[in-house]
């Protein structure tokens, strides 16, 4: 696994990831529309040209299995991250959050997690976070306000 810079050309990947319906589900909290290919490319124009913001793809064998990212909102640091479905149950969200939090070392830091998401909560909290609040807000990938928990990492 090799994370790197995310390139022009890996929006196009990234973009197929986020039209898969059963991972949009799982997410919760995904695009209004995940159709919206110029609304995507504007999003993803924002986070490339913001400095503020680290963001990674994630290689496998040479191909782009996904990305993640921190960035700042509300004062706080977080974490997100986005795999492909064809790879979940692998290891690699856990293996590339790992690496990613050696070349992000803010601390705390934080993630959000649908509380019904159990592989995501696994991936976290097999990388040090611990839960330390609960939230709610609607989710575009569901259609409906949806619980999620509040994780942080402080080591």
């Amino acid at each position: 696994m090799v994370l790197r810079e995310v390139e022009q050309d890996d929006l196009q990947v990234f973009f197929q990831h986020q039209l898969d319906s059963t991972a949009n589900r799982m997410a919760a909290f995904t695009a209004e529309d995940p159709a919206d290919l110029a609304t995507f490319l504007a999003r993803w124009s924002r986070f490339l040209t913001d400095e503020t913001i680290v963001k990674r793809t994630i290689i496998i064998d040479s191909h782009v299995v996904g990305h993640i990212m921190s960035f700042v909102q509300d004062g706080d640091t977080e974490v997100t991250y986005w795999i492909d479905r064809a790879y979940w149950g692998r290891g690699i969200a856990s293996q590339a959050l790992a690496e990613f939090l050696t070349q992000v070392t803010t601390r705390p830091v934080h993630a959000r997690v649908a509380k019904d998401n159990i592989g995501s909560q696994k991936v976290l909290q097999r990388c040090g976070f611990v839960i330390v609040g609960e939230d709610s807000g609607f989710a575009h990938g569901r259609g409906e306000v949806v619980e999620e928990f509040v994780l942080q990492l402080t080591a």
